[in-house]
């Protein structure tokens, strides 16, 4: 039975069993839990309505802890260093994260992941901070039907006020983000972050819905006014969001964050938006009522938020707008942004489907099953690929890609601007770039040129090109091996 802005105790919390008397409010909706977080002084209020929270800057990377159980103590747990935890361990941070949240008032949603023609994915989150349970409703749709509320769920449960102990638990006291994969179960602790929450349903997401044939990601994707649509990838700091939010760009539809591909085209996995303040500022509702405010600063008399914040931990978290998922259709285009620091790769190069799978590894840092599933989808749809650099060019890496300059290649591949103008193959790297480009410095598309030690260069040349084409081989294993169910129907 569906439980709609109900409480109940901690009893029956599904693989969890907290002793205690504590409350669960279930599925409150948007007004309540902005009316209660507010309340319990969470959040404040700002002129418009908006949720604004301090989490902290996010200055270090998330530390992530995995279970093993194949190992008998794990290994350390670094303040910023993903570790291994054991299964006592784990179960031992799981008991004793219970016992405190058992004394707490938890909010629960149960909400659903879209998966393509496989369904929904049903994920329970539970928290004892009420702007969590909103960040949940705003990323994600809560669960459709009243029939599905006792099926099979991943769960994540947060507590920011738990402090892990290294010695028990095995994870920094700092914040961690536990998983333990094989039962579909995150345990959030020590940090408020909301990108830890988001970084959890990643995790956990990620062997489901590559059983369902879809490719998990994290990107931009842009509909120009001709209808074709456009699918940028790049890790955080590879800019993604950035190369496609340019002030004069002509995206008809724009949508960014979590992704999947599966063989209809591509999916919004996040019904709602989430992002760094600059890319949504001239957005008019980016401060509108409900709107979760990260880390971005507030005038205490105006309470108006600064929206220019630049801050790492700087977020806006805007809910969704449509009812039901819509479909995006199969990308005609594929940039892959990757970050050279030693100054070899050219601005922009097309690539062949081997090198794809290489870009896509250095852009993304996904590895064999996301590769094989990739390899397959790019046989299905056939995009255009294209590599990004968004680093530096030249001899020591000394002068980075201008981000204007980055659009303007962008924009041009996706106009065909580039597909009627002269090419040449790089001897060194083997690939294909624009032999020139107008209002583009000549430098910024054959690097090499700019480099004093020749033999330096095609030193750092040679090792590029190993890693754009090694990684073919990686997926066709993954692919015979069949390790992730569905990949077998996916690589053929």
């Amino acid at each position: 039975m569906k439980r709609t802005g109900t409480q109940s105790d901690h009893s029956g919390l599904e693989g969890l069993d907290p002793a205690g008397t504590g409350r669960v409010f279930w599925n409150l909706g948007s007004a309540c839990l902005c009316e209660r977080a507010v309340a319990r002084g969470e959040v404040r209020l700002s002129h418009t309505g908006a949720l604004v929270v301090t989490t902290g800057p996010a200055e270090q990377p998330l530390a992530i802890a995995r279970v093993n159980d194949a190992t008998e103590g794990g290994e350390p747990a670094g303040a910023t260093d993903d570790a291994t935890l054991s299964r006592a361990q784990f179960e031992a941070l799981k008991a004793d994260l219970l016992a405190y949240v058992a004394r707490r008032t938890l909010f629960g949603q149960d909400v659903s992941v879209e998966a393509g023609p496989a369904g929904g994915i049903a994920v329970r989150i539970l928290s004892d901070q009420a702007w969590h349970a909103l960040v949940a409703r705003h990323l994600l749709r809560p669960r459709a039907t009243a029939a599905d509320a006792d099926a099979p769920r991943l769960t994540v449960l947060c507590a920011p006020g738990f402090r892990p102990t290294p010695e028990t638990h095995g994870v920094p006291a700092e914040g961690v983000l536990a998983l333990d994969l094989a039962n579909g179960l995150a345990l959030i602790a020590g940090t408020g972050r909301s990108e830890t929450l988001r970084a959890a349903l990643a995790d956990l997401l990620a062997e489901p819905l590559l059983a369902a044939g879809v490719l998990p990601l994290e990107g931009a994707v842009r509909t120009g006014a001709d209808g074709a649509i456009s699918l940028l990838l790049g890790a955080l700091g590879n800019g993604p969001l950035a190369q496609g939010a340019a002030e004069d760009d002509d995206a008809t539809r724009r949508i960014d964050g979590a992704l999947g591909w599966g063989d209809d085209g591509l999916i919004a996995l996040e019904a709602g938006s989430y992002a760094q303040p600059a890319d949504l500022a001239r957005t008019p509702d980016a401060a509108r009522f409900g709107t979760v405010l990260e880390n971005v600063p507030l005038d205490p008399a105006s309470r108006v938020p600064g929206l220019d914040a630049t801050g790492t931990g700087a977020r806006i978290i805007l809910p969704t707008t449509t009812a039901h998922a819509q479909p995006l259709g199969a990308p005609e285009h594929l940039f892959l942004l990757v970050q050279d620091e030693e100054g070899v790769l050219p601005a922009l190069a097309r690539l062949s489907p081997a090198q794809t799978l290489g870009a896509f590894r250095e852009s993304t840092g996904l590895a064999a099953p996301h590769l094989a599933r990739l390899h397959a989808l790019l046989e299905r749809h056939a995009p255009v690929c294209w590599l990004v650099n968004t680093g530096r060019i030249g001899d020591g890496g000394e002068r980075r890609v201008p981000l204007e300059i980055s659009r303007r290649l962008v924009a041009a591949a996706q106009t065909g601007e580039l597909a009627s103008g002269a090419w040449r193959t790089d001897r060194e790297l083997g690939l294909d770039v624009p032999a020139a480009v107008e209002g583009i410095d000549p430098a910024l598309l054959d690097p090499g040129k700019g480099w004093a030690n020749r033999g330096d260069y095609l030193a750092a040349a040679r090792r590029w090109r190993q890693r754009l084409t090694a990684p073919l081989a990686e997926s066709e294993t993954a692919s015979s091996t069949d390790a992730t169910p569905g990949m077998a129907v996916a690589a053929e």
